[in-house]
């Protein structure tokens, strides 16, 4: 048996902005998260867990899975609700990502 990967999506600036509910996006991961050797969306079983923390997302699998796909989903879900041309998902370290506002002053300086 494999070592179990924990992920953690970090989403303290958009909900302290209250522009993003946290619970939307849990509920959104539970129901499209595809894992094991049927592949079919939410069916998660005994193989992952998804836990909802106040501004994070802890996901814990036993099965390997490629860390991009955990950033593909969280895309999929910021495209869905429009929040895609604010935020972004960024990866601040091994095992987690954080939601980041696209930084719109870098931007201008730099055509100046």
């Amino acid at each position: 048996m494999s070592k179990a990967t924990k992920f953690v999506v970090d989403c303290m600036q958009p909900i302290r902005d209250e522009i993003f509910e946290i619970s939307d996006f849990h509920q959104y991961l539970i129901e499209h998260f595809k894992v094991g050797k049927n592949g079919k969306a939410g069916q998660l079983g005994d193989d992952v867990t998804i836990k909802m923390e106040k501004y994070s997302v802890i996901i814990v699998s036993k099965n390997a899975f490629a860390k991009r796909y955990l950033k593909y989903l969280a895309a999929k879900f910021l495209k869905k609700n429009d929040l895609r041309d604010y935020l972004r998902i960024v990866a601040n370290a091994k095992n987690s990502y954080q939601l980041r506002y696209y930084s719109v002053d870098e931007e201008t300086e730099e055509q100046e």
